[in-house]
Formats: C-alpha cells, structure tokens, sequence
C-alpha cells in the first residue's frame, strides 16, 4: 500500500451541507452531473466551474445514483417516492413512476441492451426501463438481499452487489440469475464496476476490502489499511485501476489490477466522499455529501 498526500486533490463547492451531493457521472455534455439527495436535485458541474442546478422531483424524492443514458440524457434513481428520473442536458425533467411503492430503487446503469437497469432495495428485484418508458422487473432468488449498485459488465450481462445476502449477483438478458457468495462473511458489498481486466471490481463496506470478481468465477479481496475506512463507490479508469471512495477515512483510493492500494486524503475532514467518477478532464471527481466535489488528478 502507498499513501499520498493531498497536493493533487482540489475542492469546489457545488451546494450547501443540507443539500448533500451524493451519486455522480460524467454526462455525454462532457460536464460533470450529480445528484443532490437531501434537497431533491440535479446539479451540472462544468469542468470550469460552471454550475446549474435543476429539480429532480419533489424536495423530499431524494435522488441518488445518476448514470449516462443511450439517449443522450442522464437517468437517475429517486429512492424516496419509487421513481426513475431522466432529465436532458439543457435540465428538462421526465420521471417515471415504479409500479410498487417502497420499492426503493437505488442504483442504475446503462445496459448492453440500449434499456436502462436499477435495483430495488426493498423488494429483492433488478429493473429494467427502456428509453420511452417501458418498465418490466426480475426477481432475485434471495430474500432481504437488499441489492444496492449495479454496472453492465462481462458477457453483456447486469452485474450487481447484494449488500445483504453477501454476495455478487449476474443477470442475463435472457433473466438467468447467478449469485457468488462472498468469501467474508458480513462483508455487506455495495459499490461495483467493470474492471478493464475482464473482471467486476466491488467494495465491501463493512469489511474494508476491495473485491475482484474473475470471468472464471473467482473471488480475491483486498483488505484497506484501515478496515473501518468504509468504502462505498468504485469506478474504473481507462489506464486499467479502479478508484473508490472511503466514506468512512475521508479518502479517495486507487487500486491496481494486481492489487496495489494508493490512498489520497481529502482536504476538508469528515467530507464524506460517496459517488466517483472518471471526469471528461481525465481526473478523478467525487461527490462530497458535506456540499463539494474534489478533483484528483493522479
């Protein structure tokens, strides 16, 4: 493990504490998008600093994980009141209700198939909506699983962390559900991406471990310096590592196909680093609940 400092870490204020910058992407604009949870919005941040700021719903619908669509848009989940929001670069809102209330949908990702995918928290199901609308659901053969994020992965499959059931789940297309039990028990997964090695990356929140899930079905976990460090949301950089976010340390980490852990500090402590992304820019942006992104440029 290596450990840098925080000379190549800035922050820009993007809201304020109350709001709560949570889920983040890079938008087909070539600007940063993010979700504002606590006040019910969408914020655009352009790499220059520029920054607008759109509703998402009602103050109260607490959008969280926000992705790039195949339609030019970006799409995003309303956990509070059961809806998948879309809303255009230029801020125009659609939002889409789920047919169950409660369901809580969480986390969504573009898929293979030109539809977007999103899980479900309370009702053990991933979602499927097509670009005008159309919702259908797959049920998981497990019970209080609570699935949390999701990534297009190897196969072309929908790839998912099971925060509950400790374990990685695979959906087909074709609706074929696959579970990988995690090798630490409690390890409560949560964030989960498409390794550039063939390979889905996820972070064990509750085990302070970075996890690499082979095409041949094996697991490796890589255990944080500081297994309280509470990691949370993971990307993939072209150059072939992923990034994630440690919630719970106020720290940005890196690590290597081989597993090779860099560790950067925050500037501001107790920041609460959640959704990261790979910027337009080539660095590394992450949204800080406490009201700011920070730019990593490695």
């Amino acid at each position: 493990m290596r450990h840098s400092d925080r000379s190549s870490v800035r922050e820009l204020s993007v809201a304020d504490a109350k709001a709560g910058p949570y889920g983040i992407t890079t938008g087909p604009d070539a600007a940063l998008w993010l979700t504002l949870v606590h006040s019910g919005e969408i914020a655009r941040l352009a790499v220059d600093g520029e920054l607008s700021r759109y509703p998402a719903g009602s103050a109260e619908c607490r959008p969280s994980v926000i992705t790039a669509g195949p339609d030019g848009a970006l799409w995003f989940t309303r956990s509070a009141d059961d809806h998948i929001g879309r809303v255009t670069v230029d801020g125009t809102l659609t939002a889409f209700a789920l047919p169950d209330p409660g369901a809580g949908p969480f986390g969504i990702c573009a898929g293979p198939d030109g539809a977007l995918w999103f899980t479900e928290m309370n009702t053990d199901r991933i979602g499927r909506i097509t670009t005008d609308g159309q919702i259908t659901h797959f049920s998981l053969p497990a019970q209080g699983a609570f699935p949390s994020m999701i990534t297009s992965g190897p196969g072309d499959a929908l790839w998912f962390t099971l925060n509950q059931a400790n374990a990685i789940g695979r959906l087909d297309l074709d609706g074929t559900v696959t579970l990988h039990r995690l090798p630490t028990d409690g390890a409560a997964p949560v964030g989960i991406t498409r390794g550039a090695d063939d390979a889905v990356w996820f972070v064990e929140i509750a085990a302070g471990q970075i996890g690499r899930l082979g095409a041949d079905g094996a697991i490796q976990e890589f255990p944080l310096p500081d297994r309280s460090a509470r990691p949370h949301a993971i990307t993939t950089a072209p150059s072939g590592e992923c990034w994630f976010t440690e919630w719970g340390a106020n720290r940005v980490g890196c690590v290597t196909p081989a597993g090779v852990i860099t560790e950067y500090d925050l500037p501001t402590p107790s920041s609460e680093p959640h959704g990261i992304t790979l910027g337009p820019d080539g660095a590394v942006w992450t949204a800080l609940e406490t009201g700011a992104v920070a730019r990593l440029a490695p």
